[in-house]
């Protein structure tokens, strides 16, 4: 069982990958809403694993992304975002997650992603 933290600025998109997560026998040891609570969380809960939106108000996955790994560089960070378009994989694999969910998250491949690195 892994200790995984959602980061996604919208609530239904927080509470689909808590259930598919718990489903597959896996903590959410929290839910953050933007880059900003992502951070925070990060340090209070320290989790095996981040799933981390990349679109979201006052600080963009991006962003929190490469403040988490200043933070903890052995994070692993998966982003999930409906911008699949390559360019954006490329730079959050650039800038060190681990993978990429596309949305809307099919269970099976949630699951099988994150049990690459848990």
């Amino acid at each position: 069982m892994a200790k995984i933290l959602i980061c996604d600025d919208n609530a239904f998109m927080r509470k689909t990958l808590s259930t598919i997560l718990k489903e597959g026998d896996h903590e959410v040891v929290g839910e953050a809403g933007d880059g900003r609570e992502a951070i925070e969380l990060f340090e209070k809960t320290t989790p095996d694993l981040v799933i981390m939106d990349i679109t979201m108000p006052f600080m963009d996955g991006l962003q929190a992304l490469k403040e988490i790994l200043f933070i903890d560089p052995k994070a692993k960070v998966i982003m999930c975002s409906a911008l699949g378009n390559q360019k954006t994989v490329i730079e959050a694999i650039r800038f060190g997650a681990k993978d990429f969910i596309i949305k809307p998250p099919v269970p099976q491949k949630v699951l099988e992603i994150v049990g690459k690195y848990v």
